[in-house]
Formats: structure tokens, sequence, C-alpha cells
């Protein structure tokens, strides 16, 4: 089959052309050539700077009005000057052609990434630290005993993680995986980190040490807010939470499976019912927590209240959250907000994160996330903490930032749980802020 004849713009005219605000050049491949990660026949990794990422495949996955708004918030519209470009020219042909029956005809196609990435004298973009967030061929090669790009280079172990949900692991998880259990981590009077003394014992006992290869992934199911336990459907934002007290503790290297358990099955690939025990490991190999920064107490968060101009205590909360009229948990009584925090936004409850990932659950592309925090003032340069109801939202979030390998971030551990136990100390706010409006938000 031949592909459909379209317009083309040259690499001269492109390279010209990066920083026109009137032209949107679109990245139709997988994210994680996005990302960085590099594609066979790709000298480099990353994307064309200015590039919005759009992969090929939702135009097959999503429902039409759900591209055509998805489009919209990508600057892809009627009148627009359109680029697009994918691994080749097939690949961006077959997108304009698909833009064209969406209303948004003359598109012109870019010879591919392959072609640009070979001109070392021409710009590339890429997340950081892109080699944290793996992609399933990724792990489909590691498996396999394969040494792809940033393989692991000692010991390796793959963690299906959630909730309190062991029978979710005995039914079905990615073949090799061992079974982590976010109890072990947390405490369940107030769901901060547990002691540095329980923690070494609980990660060894997982078989960890501070230079093991940890990848962790979750499966996110069909639940209700007002279930007793919801988080146990959470299982993406488990498997960051639980990245996250990894990297307190001092794993010096975590990675999170994007799309989780989902993905892996998505694209075809088996799984296994079989329980595996971990191998517990006598030393840890340094003094937890290795890196104590990466978690904020009480009254740290109040001096990053204190000082607006360089820091920011984000919200990873809901907007009815923001304003107090819902705490947002069936556990957390007093409604509101920390006075002076920022607002980050998360999704439409305590369990999703829609604003911080796309269409078919993967993390958001990066730069779409930076411009949603610039606006609300969350900027690199700035101390950064994060904080939900207990931690874990804001962990999703933490992560991200520490992907585009922000300087000085953190999480606020005890989070609105314990903030909104003593309101005298604690000043606490309700309603809508008179400088502030919902920004690109899902409410509940």
């Amino acid at each position: 089959m031949t592909s459909p004849q379209t317009d083309t713009i040259t690499t001269d005219e492109l390279r010209d052309r990066l920083d026109d605000p009137a032209l949107t050049l679109l990245d139709v491949r997988p994210l994680a050539a996005y990302n960085g990660w590099r594609q066979p026949g790709e000298a480099r990794g990353g994307h064309i700077p200015g590039a919005v990422a759009f992969p090929a495949d939702w135009l097959r996955s999503v429902d039409e009005p759900e591209i055509a708004r998805l489009l919209a918030s990508k600057r892809v519209a009627p009148g627009r000057d359109v680029v697009v470009y994918g691994s080749g020219a097939d690949d961006a042909a077959s997108v304009v052609e698909a833009l064209g029956r969406f209303g948004i005809p003359g598109a012109r196609s870019y010879a591919g990434f392959g072609a640009w990435a070979a001109d070392a004298s021409l710009p590339v973009e890429k997340l950081p630290r892109h080699d944290r967030l793996v992609h399933i061929e990724w792990l489909r090669q590691v498996l396999a005993g394969e040494s792809p790009e940033a393989a692991p280079t000692g010991d390796f172990l793959l963690f299906h993680v959630n909730f309190g949900v062991p029978e979710e692991y005995a039914e079905a998880h990615i073949p090799g995986a061992l079974y982590l259990d976010t109890n072990v981590l947390e405490d369940p009077a107030d769901w901060n980190r547990r002691s540095p003394e329980v923690l070494d014992a609980a990660i060894r006992g997982l078989g960890i040490t501070k230079d093991t290869t940890v990848v962790v992934y979750g499966r996110d199911t069909e639940g209700q807010a007002n279930e007793k336990w919801p988080g146990r459907r959470a299982g993406q934002i488990a498997a960051t939470r639980a990245l996250m007290i990894l990297t307190y503790a001092g794993v010096e290297d975590v990675r999170l499976l994007d799309g989780g358990y989902d993905w892996w099955v998505r694209d075809g690939n088996p799984v296994e019912s079989i329980l595996r025990e971990p191998s517990p490991v006598a030393e840890f190999g340094a003094v937890i927590p290795v890196r104590p920064e990466v978690i904020v107490d009480i009254e740290e968060a109040k001096e990053i209240i204190a000082d607006p101009d360089g820091a920011a205590l984000v919200s990873v909360r809901t907007w009815r959250e923001h304003i107090g009229a819902v705490s947002g948990y069936n556990y957390i009584g007093p409604a509101g907000r920390i006075q002076g925090d920022v607002w980050g936004n998360c999704g439409s409850d305590a369990y999703h994160m829609q604003h911080y990932r796309n269409v078919d659950n993967s993390m958001r592309a990066y730069p779409e996330i930076t411009a949603n925090w610039a606006e609300a003032g969350i900027v690199p340069e700035k101390w950064v903490a994060f904080y939900c109801g207990t931690g874990w939202r804001a962990s999703e979030t933490w992560f991200y930032a520490f992907l585009q390998d922000w300087p000085r971030i953190a999480v606020y551990d005890g989070g609105w749980f314990e903030w909104s136990q003593d309101p005298v100390s604690n000043p606490i706010e309700i309603g809508v802020p008179d400088a502030e409006a919902p920004r690109d938000q899902y409410v509940s």
C-alpha cells in the first residue's frame, strides 16, 4: 500500500521556523521516543524543540470527540500551520491524512525524526531523566535477558505494587514480578513513611539494597471513592509512592513502568500467577534515610509557606478539595486547604491523576506539565514541596519533577491529614481564592 501524498517541509525551513508561534509541530511517535528513548535507526533520542506529543496510536484507540479535544489542546486547529513528523515519512503522511478527516486540512509532513537526529548540529530536547520512566518494550527486552539502552548493570527487581490487595497480584502479574504492599513502607496510623529502622527491615526483606535497580508498576482498576479503602484501586499512584519512599531510603536507581500493568496487557504480553517470594538481604548498604531532603515534615512545610517568592507548597488535590467543598477522603473529616499553598490540580478525585496523565493513562508530556505549573508559579528555581491527603498523589508529581531534574523538590508527608488535625496551630482556608481560578482542571 502506498502512502498518501502530502506537502512536505525541508529541514532548513523547519530549523528556521522553530521559534515561530504560528507553527504547531506534532510528534506522532510513541511517547517513550518523545521523552528521549532512542528508536531503531535514530542517532539520538528525544524530540525536535517545541514539538508537542500526539502519538499516532491515539487516532486508532481513542474516541473521536476526545481526539478533537486533544487536538485543540495541542494547538492543532484549522488555520494554523501544522507540521507532522514521526519515525519516517510514512508515519507522518498517515497522520496528515487523518487530520484532514478531523477538519484540519493542509498539514505538512517532515521526513522524520531520524533525519533530524542524524545532523548533530540540530538541537534536540528530551526528558532529562527519561531512563527512570521505562517503557513496555524496554522491560520486555530486560526480562528476555537482552541489554537495551539504560539496562540494569547489577541486581534487578521488578515489583507489582498496590495497597492491601495481594489477591490482585495472585490473579495475574508481569512475569518475574514480586509483590510490594505499600503498608510495609507506610504507617497506617498516619500514612506517613515508616521509621528508618522499620524501613530498613522492610526493604531488606524485599531483597533490595541501595545498589539494586528497582522497577515498580501498578494496576489501575475500577472502583469508587466511597469504598472503605479506595486506594487499592490506584495502582500506578501506589507505585510512585513506593518509588518515592525507596528513593528517600537511599535506593539509587528506582524506575516506573509507564502505563503499568494495563499497558503490558494491552500490548499482548504474557502474565503469570506464580506467587514469588523475595530473597531477603542481610544489609541495605547505607544508613536510612540517605536522602532525607525529599520528604519534609510540618515545620519545613511552614518554612516553605513563609517564603512564597523562593518556595511553593503545592496542593495536588482536586478543585473541590482545594476550595473546601469535600475533604476528598472517607477517613479525613475536615475540608479546606493549607493557608498559603498553591493549587497544582490532580484529577477527578483522590485516586485519579487525569491532569497529569494522557488519555491512555501514561505520563502526560512533560512540557505540558511544566507549562501548567509555571502558570501557577511552580518553577524549578523554587524549593517545591508537593502535598495531598497523605502523600500518594504528591509522590507522583514529585516523580515528574524529579524526571525533569528539578534541583530542590520534596513531598510534605503529613499532608492535609496531619495539617487539618490542628487548625489552631495550622491555618486553614476555605473557598475560592481571590486571585485564583481553575486551570485546565478536572472537576469531581
